[in-house]
């Protein structure tokens, strides 16, 4: 059912990457044995189309890579917002809708090497073909629980997911270099994520360097950064470097 689910929303997927989890073993044993028990009657266009699982072995969730350390993520910090919260069915798929949008939402790399561009590419643009957006709601970070409707704790939660796991994403983006080295140079042009605090939901500011301020050691420190509200200065502290074309090649 989850499978008919994720393929009514996306379509019909040509691979799909998972774990030895039962599962999706099972599914695919049946989908292979419904499609050999009915060849002759299907069309040769539809058993061309078939979908191909590609498992990990079996105890090895380190082979699913970035999507397993994505995974584990998203569920630590909803175990730790929700807590022990008592939810409806359709609370709990408002989250998990709310949260999957968040995943979906994460800058990847830029859409351009212009630097006039400030977009950049996300996995909301494979699935609906633009930068995924949230509707402006309150916040309520300083709201007690207790005084709050059903609807806005559901919000609550979403909020503070996203402050949690947003604060996450980008300290793994981040290249953890020591001030003193020039390893990770930034140069003028490139793409950052600005690292802001008290941002909404899906909002992530992006800018593109237009000047460096190198230090008497030679190691730039401070930049200065063309954004859509303006040009801003920031320490390189603040700033994640998205990865090009180039990096992710190499």
């Amino acid at each position: 059912m989850t499978l008919r689910r994720f393929i009514a929303r996306r379509g019909k997927p040509a691979e799909i990457f998972c774990d030895n989890g039962r599962n999706f073993v099972a599914a695919a044993k049946e989908l292979g044995q419904f499609l050999k028990t009915n060849q002759e009657s299907l069309s040769d266009f539809a058993t061309q189309e078939t979908i191909k699982f590609v498992f990990s072995p079996s105890r090895a969730p380190h082979f699913g890579g970035i999507w397993e350390s994505g995974i584990k993520s998203a569920k630590h910090h909803l175990k730790r917002v929700m807590g022990n919260s008592h939810v409806t069915f359709e609370e709990l798929l408002t989250l998990f809708t709310q949260v999957e949008a968040i995943l979906n939402s994460r800058p990847l790399c830029p859409m351009s090497s212009s630097p006039d561009d400030l977009l950049s590419l996300s996995p909301g643009h494979f699935l609906i073909g633009r930068p995924l957006t949230a509707p402006p709601t309150q916040a309520f970070d300083n709201h007690n629980e207790n005084t709050l409707q059903r609807y806005e704790r559901i919000e609550k939660m979403y909020q503070h997911f996203w402050q949690r796991w947003q604060r996450e994403y980008i300290s793994e983006i981040q290249q953890r270099t020591k001030w003193r080295t020039n390893k990770a140079k930034l140069n003028v042009g490139d793409l950052v994520l600005i690292h802001e605090d008290h941002v909404p939901p899906l909002c992530w500011r992006l800018g593109r360097v237009t000047r460096l301020f190198p230090g008497p050691d030679g190691v730039s420190r401070v930049a200065d950064l063309s954004t859509t509200r303006g040009c801003v200065r920031r320490p390189l502290v603040r700033l994640c470097p998205l990865p090009t074309a180039e990096d992710l090649q190499g």
